[in-house]
Formats: C-alpha cells, sequence, structure tokens
C-alpha cells in the first residue's frame, strides 16, 4: 500500500515549475498574514517571546508560471518552532535557494511589551506597542529596517492660547522606522517618540498620576508637525542610525479628520545597499 502512493505522489505534475509564455517578472510573490511564534531580546529581561504576523514573499523570473507556496512554511518550520533575529539572515538565504529566486523578503510584526511604572504612585502595568522587522536579500545584498509604532498623547499649542481654560488633546501615534550600523533597542525608539510628545500613555494611572499626565500634557503643548521634529531632533543624536522615517498622526478630538506629519532623512541608503548591512543582534 505505502508503496503504491509513493508512486502516485511522484507522477503529479508540477504545475508551477511550467514556462510562462508572457515573459513579465513577479517583483514579489509568496505568503502573507502567517502567525508564528517570536522571541526578541528585551533590553530589560534579555528575551520576550511573542506572537508574530508573517509575510515571506520571492521575485518570480518571468519563465516560471508559479512560486511553490508550500516552501515558505516548510522553511519556517525549520526553525524549531520559534523564529529568532538571529535566524533571519538564514532564512532569506534559504529562500532564495528553494525557491530559484534573486531576492528575497521577510517581515516580522508582533507586540511588543514592556513593563511601565506610573509616574506618581509608582504601579507597574504592562503597555504595549506594534513592531516590525522587515529584512531583505537582494543577490548577497542585504537590508534590515525596524519600525515600531508608539501611542502618545498631544496637546494643540493652538487651543491652548486661544482658550481662557482648558485646552483640546487627543491620542496620537508616532511611527518610526530606522536603518542603523550597530544594535538599537527598541526601547531606545519607544523613548524617543515619548518624550518628543506632550505625554507619554500608561495602561494604569490611579488619581495622583491621573491630575500629573493631564498637567504635563497642558505644560507641554505640540503640534503633529512639532512631534516629527522633535523625534528628528532625537535621531539625529543617535549616531548608530544611517536612515529614518517618522510619521505622526493625530486622533484628532474636535476635528472630523486626523492630522498628520512626516519627515524621511534625504540619504538614498537603497541605490548604495551595503552588502554587510544586516542587524545580527536583538
Amino acid at each position: 500500500m505505502k508503496k503504491v502512493v509513493t508512486e502516485a505522489v511522484t507522477k503529479l505534475p508540477d504545475t508551477q515549475n511550467q514556462t510562462d509564455v508572457r515573459e513579465i517578472p513577479i517583483d514579489k510573490v509568496g505568503v502573507k498574514n502567517l502567525k508564528y511564534p517570536f522571541a526578541v531580546r528585551d533590553k530589560d529581561n534579555e528575551l520576550q517571546h511573542t506572537i508574530a504576523t508573517v509575510s515571506m514573499t520571492v521575485d518570480l523570473p518571468k519563465e516560471f508560471k508559479g512560486t511553490h507556496m508550500s516552501r515558505f512554511v516548510e522553511i519556517l518550520q525549520c526553525e524549531s518552532r520559534e523564529i529568532h533575529v538571529d535566524s533571519i539572515d538564514t532564512l532569506l538565504v534559504e529562500m532564495q535557494k528553494r525557491l530559484n529566486s534573486n531576492s528575497s523578503h521577510i517581515e516580522i510584526e508582533f507586540p511588543y511589551f514592556k513593563m511601565k511604572k506610573a509616574p506618581v504612585t509608582g504601579k507597574p502595568s504592562l503597555i504595549d506597542y506594534s513592531v516590525k522587522f522587515h529584512a531583505v536579500r537582494s543577490g548577497k545584498k542585504k537590508d534590515f529596517v525596524l519600525t515600531v509604532k508608539v501611542p502618545v498623547t498631544t496637546l494643540c499649542p493652538c487651543s491652548k492660547n486661544i482658550s481662557k481654560y482648558g485646552a483640546h488633546n487627543q491620542r496620537g501615534e508616532v511611527t518610526i522606522s530606522v536603518r542603523f550600523r550597530n544594535t538599537v533597542w527598541i526601547e531606545e525608539i519607544i523613548n524617543v517618540a515619548e518624550s518628543s510628545a506632550s505625554c507619554e500613555l500608561f495602561s494604569l494611572l490611579k488619581r495622583e498620576d491621573e491630575r500629573y499626565v493631564t498637567e504635563r500634557a497642558y505644560e507641554n503643548p505640540v503640534f503633529v508637525e512639532d512631534l516629527v521634529r522633535n523625534v528628528v531632533l532625537k535621531l539625529k543624536k543617535m549616531k548608530n542610525i544611517i536612515w529614518y522615517s517618522v510619521e505622526a498622526e493625530n486622533f484628532e478630538s474636535i476635528h472630523n479628520h486626523n492630522a498628520y506629519a512626516h519627515i524621511e532623512s534625504h540619504k538614498n541608503f537603497m541605490n548604495g545597499l551595503d552588502s554587510d548591512h544586516i542587524i545580527r543582534r536583538y
């Protein structure tokens, strides 16, 4: 019985490897939205285990009809049932090899948790941040981008200046993407964003803490434009960072729209991609 099954499998046609006559190469093809265990280095606790949403893609030469989707999952499954940052480049190389591709991409997005103490009472609580690693191999050239999304509080300077009392404030979100030479901790990027806003957020606040954050925001009004500029000034002081993209979006409390600003460093990094540039420590 086993022999019959084996013979039947070996005779199945490989449709993906058939020749495509349209002669149109595909830039990216693969799998998205795959959930998988992930371990990332934590500055305070050495290692943090979380669940990542993974996307894996490769380029497809014009002569092939399709790629082998199952191989992406097989490659991922080889990592002892948990991905580590140190294994990302190994995954990229394996994708190039097994899928006959010149370029390979992997995006790993996950919630990252940080313990924070309330500003007055010191009550501890966890708060989550959205983090993404985007790693690329093009031939032997490598690239790595770290993106961190940080929720913050902003208070409107205009509202404060024109009002007899009070000022409207709202929650905002800062998205920081960076390329860097040596290790940059996720916590460092979080601190840059939070210290650039009117006030940071906390999961647990008692009355004394709530008064503090309310007054803190009132004393530090920032437009969305101020927020991105403040972040960029701090990033420029971090010598390891060689490229940045900073976005801020305020979820306005008195307008039927959001306020938005974006600054990106002008260095055209991708044209001079360093063949050794990929992060090996996290």
